[in-house]
Formats: structure tokens, sequence, C-alpha cells
């Protein structure tokens, strides 16, 4: 059922007054973590989303526990969590996790172990739900406290809660960190019930009100003692398919996704390719003088900083990036589009705490601002928007990238999102869905909080894209439509944006019968502008889809 917006706000206030009580309960805490002469006190970090060694809270926080004394070893750890794998919620067929993003996160886990191992510690990796692995840690002889990230959205705190329960049960505890973000929870210049529910406002707050702490340091050799005592500490998933040993039964399991020579995307997943990829950016090849002028392209590697997928796994810091920029424009030159990417990391913020604020209300039907409207269910429609078959170029081309590659440039991501929800006037979550499932670069605060302001349901202006003149703007010569739709590759850029449009002598020409070779186009509608429509009746009703797990994006992209 709805929560109403009186008890999510009340729920982010105590949140926050939670967090800001932060460092009193970690003094506390290592008071607490001094036992008895002759115990043994560990500390175990868990790795989550914060898949890095450099500005990473719960290492520093733990290089601090060794050096003042209390605590005697400290084991890294990381667990694939076959929740991670079950079917989404909206049954299209697809993992939550698809093989795209789960390479990524095999690729950025043996990052992490490797970077480990070069400072004398290692990362135990472990199959199975943390709150079943965890507790297994506990040194027979001694205690334990369990270092994480703290998460914002339902799934990822409900692990937390798990977690915290079944460490009390063997007498160990948690203690949660903020480290996500590029403005640190504490320093807000609002309360988190008074968070700006659009993005101006939040950006001349905490930019105006508001600074960037500095990064934490990496940990350096001997900071991390490893225990001694640890069985199967080799033991990772060598590739996806070893991932398929915790897909359920009757799930579709994962198979190493084939490289597409057209993919826009083609780093490997972790923090030394994320912090090469950094340094390319700015200090190589200066690309990033001219970010906010190229930042709209669709072809090529170089349009954006493809950074998305690191800060979605936490590969990388976004206040590293941020000061790396400072740095930057210190050295060598401050514009609008070095400035852009700081602008791109408060987007990102935003969405942490809007969905910090706002709740499961980001994932509900009628989203955050409750507003019913006539949502459908057409599968068939829906199938052609996922597959890159409504006859729309620009929406296909799309479609079919991130089917292909699992990436998606920005000014995609925003067209098809309007597309799906206010030309097809399809259920929103649908798109959210298929997106959780398919994108390197998923983030479930960032995608839903995207999604649900795609379909209007956050009471900021809604942005219905006019995907022909997108097209032409974007696209103006065809050269993405025909990388991604070759069977229009002979259509020239006057009617390639439009073939449908085209008369039987035009395709005959151009050698492409539509509704043949390519599909007639979806008929556009002014969804967004009907009131009053008879309801369509939605199967997935106002409430979460049932499973195992919530349904999970027109996201930013660097």
């Amino acid at each position: 059922m709805h929560l109403s917006r009186t008890v999510l706000q009340q729920a982010g206030t105590r949140i926050a007054v939670s967090l800001r009580r932060e460092r009193n309960r970690r003094v506390y805490c290592s008071a607490k973590m001094t036992g008895s002469k002759g115990t043994q006190r560990r500390v175990v970090l868990w790795f989550r989303n914060d898949l890095r060694l450099h500005d990473n809270v719960i290492v520093h926080e733990a290089v601090e526990a060794v050096g003042r004394g209390m605590a005697d070893d400290v084991l890294p750890v990381f667990c694939f969590d076959p929740r991670w794998f079950h079917e989404t919620c909206f049954s299209n067929g697809q993992l939550k996790t698809g093989a795209y993003r789960a390479q990524y996160l095999l690729e950025s886990v043996e990052n992490v172990k490797q970077n480990l191992r070069l400072i004398g510690s290692d990362l135990v990796v472990r199959m199975g739900a943390p709150e079943v692995e965890l507790p297994k840690l506990c040194p027979p002889h001694g205690t334990m406290t369990v270092y994480a990230q703290r998460e914002v959205t339902s799934e990822e705190t409900r692990a937390e809660v798990a977690v915290t329960r079944a460490l009390k049960r063997c007498g160990s505890r948690m203690e949660l960190f903020w480290g996500s973000t590029l403005y640190h929870v504490d320093d807000l210049p609002f309360d988190l019930h008074k968070m700006p529910t659009v993005f101006t406002p939040f950006r001349n707050k905490v930019e105006n009100c508001a600074d960037v702490r500095k990064c934490f340091p990496s940990p350096k050799k001997g900071q991390l003692p490893i225990p001694q005592d640890v069985v199967d500490i080799d033991s990772i998933p060598k590739s996806v398919e070893d991932l398929n040993s915790i897909v359920p039964d009757g799930h579709p399991l994962l198979q190493t996704p084939t490289k597409d020579d057209r993919a826009a995307f083609d780093m490997k997943g972790g923090e030394d390719v994320a912090l090469q990829r950094l340094q390319y950016y700015l200090w190589e090849s200066k690309l990033i003088e001219k970010y906010f002028d190229i930042r709209n392209g669709m072809v090529g590697g170089d349009y954006s900083t493809k950074l998305a997928p690191a800060l979605a796994h936490g590969c990388i810091s976004p206040r590293y990036i941020y000061w790396q920029i400072q740095e930057y424009e210190k050295e060598r030159v401050a514009n609008k589009s070095t400035y852009w990417v700081v602008f791109e990391l408060i987007w990102r913020d935003y969405f942490k705490y809007y969905a910090l604020a706002q709740g499961d209300a980001i994932f509900k039907l009628h989203g955050p601002i409750g507003k019913s409207r006539p949502w459908k269910v057409d599968q068939a429609m829906f199938e052609r928007w996922r597959d890159g078959q409504t006859g729309w170029p620009l929406v296909d081309a799309n479609m079919r990238e991130l089917k292909q590659t699992g990436f998606m440039s920005n000014r995609g991501r925003q067209n098809v999102a309007s597309f799906l929800c206010l030309d097809l006037g399809l259920d929103w979550r649908l798109g959210a869905d298929w997106f959780e499932s398919m994108l390197l670069d998923y983030d479930p605060a960032s995608n839903w909080g995207n999604w649900v302001a795609a379909a209007g349901l956050t009471g900021g202006r809604i942005n219905k894209f006019n995907i022909t003149k997108q097209s032409k703007d974007y696209d103006p010569d065809g050269e993405y439509i025909r990388l991604w739709c070759p069977e229009l590759k002979n259509v020239p850029s006057t009617k390639i944006h439009e073939p449908s449009n085209m008369s039987r002598k035009d395709q005959d020409v151009f050698e492409v019968q539509i509704g043949q070779d390519y599909p007639q186009a979806i008929p556009s509608s002014n969804f967004s502008q009907s009131n009053g429509q008879k309801k369509y009746p939605s199967r997935f009703g106002n409430k979460r889809g049932k499973g195992p797990r919530r349904p999970k994006a027109s996201d930013y992209e660097y």
C-alpha cells in the first residue's frame, strides 16, 4: 500500500537524525570493540556498491580502528547475493542483473581483490546472501564488527536490516557509514523532509551552502592486517557462467556477453580502469574542456566521460572526480564544460537524496505525487519498444544499442523514456524494469528517479520529446541510426528520420520495404496531454510488483 507523504517525510527525518549521530555512535562502538585480554577483535569490510580503495569510508574507518588499537585484523568481503539474479518483478523474462552488468561487476570485484593483495590484504568472495555468509566470519574466540556503506533504497536497506539481525544473533554487530555522494548527508543545508522536489533549488542550495569534503587517503601496505584463519580466500567466480550457481531454478541463465564492435562503451569494470579513464578524459585528452558541447553525442567513446558504470559500482569516488576537476581548473582551464561534469555529479546526488526523502514512492505506479493516470499494459507494444521495432529510428537505434551492449547515451535515454511513457502511454515501470536488467550503470535511485520524472509523477516539468525533431537535431546525417538500424543504410538523411513516410517508389530506390524490412511506425499520441480518458486497468495495480524484489532508467550519464 502507499505510504503517505507525511509518513515518508517523518521516515526521512528519522534517517537524517540517525545519520547525524553517526560520529558519536562510532566513538561508542570503538569502545565496545575493546574486548577482554586475549579476545580477537575483527573488523569485516562488507563491500557493496563501493568497489574501490581510494576515498572509501569503510576502508578508512578500518585503518583508523587498527591504528587506534581497536581492531586486531580486517577482513574484506564481497557477497554475490542470489536476489540480484532473480527475474525482475515485471516478468519479461530477464534477470534483475543481466549479463552485461554481471560481467562488469565480476571485473570490479576481481580488481578490488587484486588491489587489496598489493597492500598485504585480500578479499573473501562468498556466493550467498550476506545475512547468511557474514556471520560465518566471526572469529571463534573474539568479537566482530561489520563496516558497510549505507544505502538508501528499500531492497538495499532491507539487506542491511537482515544482516544486522543475523549478526546480533551471533553476538556481532554492524556499523553503517555514509560514502556514496558528492555532498555528505550531514552537510546538506536543509532537513530531508524539506528536500527540494526539483533539481535546480537542490543544486542552488548545496552549491551555495555546502562544501565537498576532502577525500580519504588510500590504505597503505600493512594497514589492513588480514586474519590467518580464513578458508577459501582464493575462491572467486572466474566467468559470468560461474554466477549461475546462485541463479534460482527456472530462471534464465547468464552467458558471457559477446562484444559488439559498434559499442560506444568498451571499458572493463574496476577501480584501475575507472581512474585511468578519468586521467585520460582530463589530463591526457583534455576532452573535459569541450564536454558541454559534445555531451549529447551518440556515436563513439569520447562524447562523455563514460564513468557512470564506475560510479554506480563505486569503482570511482564522486569526490575524487570533483577534486581532480578542481585541480584541472586551477592548472589548465576552467570553463562551462569543466563545471558541467560537476553539474552531472550533483544530479546524481539529487536522485540519491530524493530517493531517501521519498522512500518507496519512486517505485509506485502513481509516483511521489500520487497522480492517477491511464497507464496501460500492452505486451506486444512493449516488446516492440524493447526490441527496437517501433518504426521510429531514433528510438529503435537506442533500444538496439542497449540490448546489444548494456549502454545508451543520455540523449537516447531521455527520448526512449519519453516515447514509452508519453507517446505509447505504457506503464512506465515496464521501462524502468527493463533498464534495471540491461544497464551497465544501473543505480536504483538514479534510474527509478529519472523514470518516475519522465512519467511526469514528481511534480516537476514534464518533458515530452518530439522524436523526429530530436532525431534531426542530434543525428542530422543519420550516422547513429544507420549504425544500429542497418536496414536503413541506403536511406538519405532527408528521409531517414521518418522512413514510414517514404513513398513506395522511394522504398524501392533505397532498398527497404516499410512493414517488411523495417517496421511501420507506431502511431504517435498525445498521451501526456490527455485528461479524463478511460483508465486502462494495470495488471500491476498501484502496489509494488510481487516477487522477491521491487521493480527497479532513464538516468544521468557522464
